[in-house]
Formats: structure tokens, C-alpha cells, sequence
């Protein structure tokens, strides 16, 4: 199983986030729709499968969710997709590389934001409402309890709960760059992802798909999606943009030479890359 050491990683990441900020606008909408619609197809395999086991299991049903939802940032990152999460990790590293410029970095924030919502949105109202996936009972109580538990925080509990996501989801993203080949890119994504979910940290996109279905079920309001949406997006790229891209940035490429460095990417010249990563 091979794998790029840290500092490859994070090179490798900076390339990601370059190339992220210059896709063709509607290469970045299809894709990020096709990852909000993955993400959302995660949650709902948790709903379906959680909500039959018996309430005695505790924690332990928690943990069979949590270990299903990271089929759908599995997708994303193997299958092709444009994560707003992984996003706030990625390009705001190359931005801190000098790779790209600002503006890219809030264009392509928002239209990832933009094009993830409408990929949950989808799932929530065509799969939850309209096939009633989430509006049949037990998985209506099951999605009521869990979309009622993110929007019945403080602010500030909002805002660090989506730190701590974004720092594992991140972390997730960053591991499945470190490995070579699929199997070690599935290991690296699963347990961080699964992780978060288990602990009940707040995921931006997920909660696109998870109150939204809650809303169409006619409990919660799109007010109070918008109270949670702007402390967890908040908290989110806090996770990924400092805990995990600035940090690792101080790291590994603070001191290095500011250099386009898609010149010598992995794709194109790797003996040069790799070379360059280890000085």
C-alpha cells in the first residue's frame, strides 16, 4: 500500500486546491451537486439503517450509523465530486502557497456552497418527501430527533461543533491524498468521517440535506436552517481552513520557495515533485 509522506501531502494538496479554484464554473456546479447529492445519500443510509435497531443498543446504533456515512464522502473523493468541506481545506492551502489569489478562493467557496445545497436539497425533497424515505415512521421520528438536535444549540456551540467536524472531515481529505491507491484512500477517509459522526459534530452539508428534510416533513422552519447554517459554516472552514490547512501550512510550507508548483505536479513530472517535497 503505497503512500506520500506529510510533506508530499501537503504539495499535493496545494495542487488540489489550484486546480479546484480553475475549474470552468459549471464543471465546479455539476460536481459540487454531485457531492452535495452524495453526502445527503450518506445521511440517509444512516436514518434508514439506525432507526429499526433497538433504542437498548445506546451508543452502539450511533456507532453502525456513523460507520455507513462515510459512503458518501467516499464517493465524492474516489468517484468525483466538488466538497465544500474538503474545499475550505484545500483552497485556502493554496491560497496561503500563493498559488491562487483571493477572489478565487470566495468565488469558488460560494459557488460550492451554491451547487452542494441544491445536491442535498435534491435528495432531501425527491428521495425523503416525495418517495417518503424520510417521512414514513420510524425514519421520521429518526430524522426529526437528529435535524432537532443541530438547530437546538447556541451559536457558539453551533460554531464549535462545526470546528471540530471540518477538523476531522479535513483531516479525512488530506489522509485519502497521502495514499496511492483506493484501499488506503477508503481507510483514510472512513475514520476520521466516521468519527465525527459518532462524536455528533455539525457537517455544513449534511445538515443541507438533514433539516431541510425535516422542513419538508412540516416541523422545522427555513429560519432556523439559516441559524444553524451560518455557525456551523463558520466553524467548518475554521476547521479546515486553520486546524488542518494553516497548520500544516506553518509546517510543511511556510519556509519554501513561493513557486507555481502545478510546474512539477505528481501528474505530470512526479521524480521532480517528489524531489522538491523532501528539500
Amino acid at each position: 500500500m503505497g503512500f506520500y509522506k506529510p510533506q508530499e501531502i501537503a504539495r499535493y494538496t496545494v495542487e488540489s486546491g489550484y486546480k479546484k479554484a480553475n475549474l470552468q464554473w459549471i464543471e465546479s456546479v455539476i460536481l459540487g451537486f454531485q457531492a452535495g447529492a452524495f453526502i445527503a445519500l450518506g445521511f440517509l443510509l444512516y436514518i434508514r439503517v439506525t432507526a429499526n435497531l433497538p433504542t437498548d443498543w445506546g451508543s452502539f446504533s450511533t456507532f453502525i450509523g456513523a460507520s455507513l456515512f462515510p459512503v458518501g464522502l467516499i464517493l465524492v473523493l474516489i468517484g468525483g465530486g466538488e466538497l465544500l468541506t474538503g474545499n475550505m481545506m484545500a483552497v485556502p492551502l493554496a491560497r496561503m502557497a500563493k498559488q491562487i489569489n483571493t477572489k478565487q478562493v470566495i468565488t469558488n467557496i460560494a459557488l460550492i456552497t451554491s451547487s452542494n445545497f441544491i445536491g442535498a436539497l435534491f435528495v432531501a425533497y425527491f428521495f425523503g418527501h416525495i418517495v417518503g424515505l424520510t417521512e414514513q415512521e420510524p425514519y421520521l421520528a429518526m430524522t426529526l430527533n437528529l435535524a432537532e438536535h443541530k438547530v437546538h444549540v447556541s451559536f457558539l456551540q453551533a460554531f464549535v461543533s462545526g470546528i471540530g467536524c471540518n477538523w476531522l472531515v479535513a483531516s479525512a481529505v488530506w489522509l485519502s491524498y497521502g495514499s496511492k491507491d483506493i484501499g488506503g484512500k477508503i481507510l483514510g477517509i472512513w475514520f476520521p468521517t466516521m468519527a465525527f459522526v459518532a462524536i455528533g459534530f455539525q457537517h455544513v452539508v449534511a445538515n443541507m440535506f438533514l433539516i431541510p428534510a425535516a422542513i419538508f416533513a412540516g416541523v422545522l422552519t427555513w429560519l432556523q436552517f439559516i441559524q444553524n447554517f451560518v455557525p456551523v459554516f463558520l466553524g467548518n472552514a475554521v476547521g479546515g481552513g486553520i486546524f488542518v490547512a494553516g497548520i500544516y501550512w506553518m509546517a510543511y510550507l511556510s519556509n519554501q520557495k513561493s513557486e507555481k508548483i502545478t510546474k512539477n505536479s505528481i501528474e505530470e513530472n512526479p521524480i521532480a515533485f517528489l524531489r522538491e517535497s523532501k528539500r
